[in-house]
């Protein structure tokens, strides 16, 4: 029954993101995607595990508000010794947000062949060392986003760029054992460009897939199950 409740609170607010959107929004489905994506965190950060009758955020654990920056800090370190390799090769780049959340961008080109969402053999190591440090600090969130370019219709781009961030998190839980709980997939398609479209070094780094590690702060655990905030890009790099 609470389950059902949940499921209401989040059709009517999906009904109230829709109707906030401009029919000629161009943006209308990356801001839908993060709304939903919001609530449904809102939801299942604070959603009875119906085997354990525990709260999964409380399941997972938080970070008292004073120590979210050294806690965030060590992580930081772990990935970047871990992932040393793929940084000299250009293949992952990690980057600290102000709000301590880290942003993990992983290259198209290394993870995934051209329009597949099937993960290449070849990354799964890298992966395999991400979740590594993700088991070890597990009071975090972790929201895989996909990216497109722009070659391709506006759906297929949606799809693909959702098949992908799904397969990470697939291949995060099932293979590499990090708590599903913890994992959000949401796919971008072609509304997020890191460069202009125009070119094809442009596309190639709009062609990614990001991880954001939210840290789940006492207190505040809803917002680490929010959805990461849209990037404003220049209209003319769609």
């Amino acid at each position: 029954m609470k389950y059902l409740g949940a499921k209401r609170v989040m059709v009517v607010a999906v009904a109230i993101a829709l109707a906030g959107c401009a029919a000629d929004d161009p943006n209308k489905r990356a801001k839908t995607g993060a709304a939903v994506g919001a609530v449904a965190g809102a939801i299942l950060g604070h959603q009875l595990d119906g085997k354990s009758g525990r709260f999964v955020g409380a399941a997972v654990g938080a970070i008292a508000g004073g120590g979210v920056g050294h806690y965030m800090d060590n992580q930081q370190k772990e990935f970047e010794t871990a992932l040393a390799e793929e940084q000299r090769r250009n293949q992952i780049e990690i980057e600290r947000l102000q709000d301590e959340t880290l942003k993990i961008d992983i290259a198209n080109e290394v993870s995934f062949d051209f329009g597949s969402a099937a993960i290449k053999p070849a990354f799964r190591p890298t992966l395999d060392k991400v979740a590594e440090v993700l088991k070890r600090y597990d009071r975090s969130v972790v929201h895989v986003v996909g990216h497109t370019d722009s070659v391709g219709s506006d759906v297929y781009n949606q799809r693909l760029s959702e098949q992908r961030a799904q397969a990470v998190v697939d291949y995060l839980a099932g293979t590499a054992g990090v708590m599903r709980e913890r994992l959000r997939a949401e796919g971008r398609g072609e509304t997020e460009p890191r460069e202009s479209n125009a070119t094809e070094a442009g596309r190639q780094l709009n062609r990614r897939v990001e991880l954001f590690v939210k840290p789940i702060v006492e207190g505040q655990e809803q917002r680490a199950y929010e959805s990461p905030p849209l990037q404003t890009t220049p209209a003319s790099w769609r």
